[in-house]
């Protein structure tokens, strides 16, 4: 074996069994879940996610964000971050963490809507950013339901029997429809109330006005509406 030969192998060899150095890198070990220890406690188990790596741990980071949130949410607002000249009680500054929330039309359409609609119930969020979709996919669901389909069905073929499809989600055209004579009217009474009383509608006073039309304790856009005419100590919502 020449001298290159045996150059080339150890540096082979010192390239593959480079030897490991002391990293603040190497911190924090991965360890599961102690199912036999700790048995079935969700609390225990979503704080193990920290630990036992890939997607587990940023959800682990994402909890405790949120928890951070929730936490500075809870302490008094310095007075020198006071809106003392914002007189609507709708947008005046209330804690030293305003939460904002936004999602897309297919979670509401999805059954995340309920999860959406509990943060929204209890003011675990300051503000909602949708887009118009996600406002009538959500009064859509108050007048009829989506149901479960498959991501393999054929669009075309669900299309034809009036079948629309969203994800592994169907909403039958029907559902459109009954929205249709739903708003109609209503959207046909407030051109009116424009024309009459110079009203001005911005997106979130629709909002609130279709909430207030749909009334259900189910419906983001109820809560919203809801959130909106509240007194000044309580949380609102309201989507840019």
């Amino acid at each position: 074996m020449d001298t290159r030969s045996s150059d080339s192998i150890e540096d082979s060899r010192n390239a593959v069994f480079v030897k490991s150095k002391n990293s603040a890198a190497l911190k924090t070990p991965i360890e599961g879940y102690k199912w036999d220890k700790n048995g079935i406690d969700y609390e225990k188990i979503l704080k193990s996610y920290g630990t036992t790596g890939l997607q587990a741990s940023n959800l682990s980071l994402a909890i405790d964000e949120i928890n951070r949130m929730i936490k500075k949410r809870k302490e008094p607002l310095p007075e020198d971050k006071a809106d003392d000249h914002e007189k609507d009680p709708f947008i005046r500054r209330r804690s030293n963490c305003t939460i904002f929330l936004g999602y897309t039309s297919n979670m509401i359409s999805s059954g995340v809507r309920e999860t959406l609609c509990f943060l929204a119930k209890n003011r675990l969020v300051d503000c909602i950013v949708t887009s118009a979709g996600g406002v009538e996919e959500d009064l859509i669901k108050c007048l009829a339901p989506t149901f479960l389909g498959d991501f393999q069905l054929d669009g075309r073929s669900l299309r034809e029997q009036g079948i629309n499809r969203i994800g592994n989600m169907l909403v039958p055209n029907d559902n459109y429809c009954k929205f249709e004579n739903w708003v109609t009217p209503i959207l046909d009474q407030m051109v009116e109330e424009q024309t009459n009383k110079k009203l001005l509608w911005t997106p979130s006073k629709v909002i609130e006005r279709l909430g207030r039309e749909i009334n259900d304790g189910l419906g983001n856009s109820y809560l919203r509406s809801n959130g909106r005419r509240t007194n000044e100590q309580e949380v609102t919502m309201d989507p840019v």
